[in-house]
């Protein structure tokens, strides 16, 4: 089928918005391929880039397809280029570069370590005992007895919520001293 422009640019829009219609399901069955290879964590959704990848192709009102797959080809590209770009986003290091996210439930808090840095994280946990005591408490507890924020939370006697913000606080403080220690 012959998709160039004879009405001009409203011609053009039309026939990629009926491209769009026709091959719909194609550009959502390669988007969701592509999407599975990307690593866990990925918020973007197939529905999302078919979208932007239309998005970007109908940014260009002169631009003329051929046919059925050459639409295709072209929104796969689109769509190519558009993981490329978010994959580059999140390596700068405004965004963390190689840094990965890691959850702290997910580590063993009681895990062994060496005699130096134990004896730093006791200075800085003394330091912070002064300052927040039950800060300080909180994290003796998770970090010495591997309890989770919600045991911790109930040994204490303050609500979950509360221990998370003793949790963030203490970890922010605890981070500041260590780093200045090193």
């Amino acid at each position: 089928m012959d998709m160039s422009s004879e009405n001009g640019e409203a011609g053009n829009a039309r026939t990629s918005e009926e491209l769009v219609q026709a091959v719909y399901g194609e550009l959502r069955r390669i988007a969701a391929h592509k999407l599975r290879r990307e690593a866990p964590g990925q918020t973007l959704q197939p529905t999302a880039l078919v979208h932007e990848a239309w998005l970007s192709l109908s940014a260009n009102p002169n631009r003329q397809w051929n046919d059925g797959p050459h639409f295709v080809r072209a929104a796969a590209e689109a769509m190519r280029h558009i993981l490329i770009n978010r994959a580059r986003k999140r390596q700068r290091l405004r965004h963390g570069g190689q840094l990965q996210r890691v959850r702290l439930e997910d580590l063993d808090l009681a895990a062994p370590v060496d005699d130096a840095t134990l004896l730093a994280v006791d200075d800085a946990l003394g330091r912070l005992a002064a300052q927040a005591p039950q800060p300080a408490e909180l994290v003796r507890l998770r970090f010495y007895g591997g309890a989770s924020i919600e045991e911790a939370a109930e040994a204490l006697g303050i609500s979950p919520a509360t221990a998370k913000r003793h949790w963030v606080f203490a970890r922010a403080l605890l981070f500041k001293e260590l780093s200045a220690a090193a």
